[in-house]
């Protein structure tokens, strides 16, 4: 299950609060995408006490029905810097993972999509500004990176209960 929302906030200050925070975020080196891979990337943890948080999690609710009643147990910004190359794995066995594109502007050359590997094939979902995508946390994934400038992606995670 993929899903994707295009012009996902409706106003553009939420849509400027939500990359500014996105964009100065205090990050720390990334994570291991599985456990015989080396660390990719930087994240920041977002708190759920913040306001990034609660519009977030509003606007979720409000426009994806999937979700609905769902419980998240983590929300953070990864990084990643021009021509890193990260690794495929899955976000659990179960429940979603949400990712949101903060981002100004894109060009096809600039690259950046999340690829899935669905049936032995690739797909890749664009990084539209202001494009978000919904998936189940088992499908095979990974983020690739910008040609000449850094990719954030606002990542918000389900529990299937």
């Amino acid at each position: 299950m993929i899903q994707i929302f295009d012009n996902f906030f409706d106003t553009e200050n939420d849509l400027k609060f939500v990359t500014n925070v996105c964009y100065n975020g205090k990050f720390h080196f990334g994570e291991v995408d599985r456990p015989e891979t080396p660390p990719t990337g930087l994240i920041y943890e977002i708190q759920d006490n913040s306001q990034l948080w609660d519009l977030v999690e509003n606007q979720i609710e409000r426009k994806i029905l999937t979700v609905k009643n769902k419980q998240i147990y983590r929300m953070y910004v990864n990084c990643f810097a021009p021509s890193e190359n990260p690794y495929f794995h899955r976000d659990g066995y179960s429940g979603y993972t949400f990712l949101f594109y903060p981002i100004v502007t894109w060009e096809i050359d600039e690259g950046g999509e999340t690829q899935f590997f669905v049936n032995n094939e690739i797909k890749g979902v664009l990084p539209i500004p202001n494009r978000a995508v919904l998936f189940s946390a088992d499908i095979l994934h990974r983020a690739t990176s910008f040609r000449s400038k850094h990719r954030f992606t606002l990542a918000v995670k389900y529990n299937d209960h």
